[in-house]
């Protein structure tokens, strides 16, 4: 998704571009784009030949909404999953515990937005070229 938020071209970024310059497989990255595109977070900026495009402003984007492509939602212990029912769930100290920490995660993830990535990248790469120069 920084890959696709970085590029600045109309046409978009091409999938081999963002395997080369994320170090992973296009076969790998193909699952990543098709769970993002059935997500409704990116799609072809035209034809077959164009590459991928943001749906919406990177600040519109959260690390939930990323996240939620590839999970259906955010659970850090398995007793607090929908389909878990454990009858000592109501007087359970260490369930209120974990459940705590779930809201909080999910709440940083909403919190976070593609754009904020970007600004941090953007800087971090400002960073990078001072060191080198």
């Amino acid at each position: 998704m920084l890959e696709i938020a970085l590029s600045e071209l109309d046409t978009g970024i091409y999938q081999k571009e963002i395997a080369k310059n994320q170090s992973i497989s296009y076969k790998y990255l193909d699952q990543i784009i098709s769970a993002l595109r059935v997500a409704g977070l990116i799609s072809k900026a035209g034809g077959q030949k164009s590459g991928y495009i943001l749906t919406r402003k990177p600040s519109d984007i959260t690390l939930l909404n990323i996240h939620n492509a590839f999970e259906p939602g955010i659970c850090v212990i398995d007793c607090l999953s929908l389909n878990t029912h454990c009858k000592r769930e109501s007087y359970c100290a260490m369930r209120g515990f974990w459940g705590e920490l779930n809201n909080l995660i999910i709440n940083y993830f909403k919190s976070v937005t593609l754009q904020d990535l970007m600004d941090n990248q953007l800087k971090l790469n400002d960073l990078e070229l001072a060191v080198k120069s």
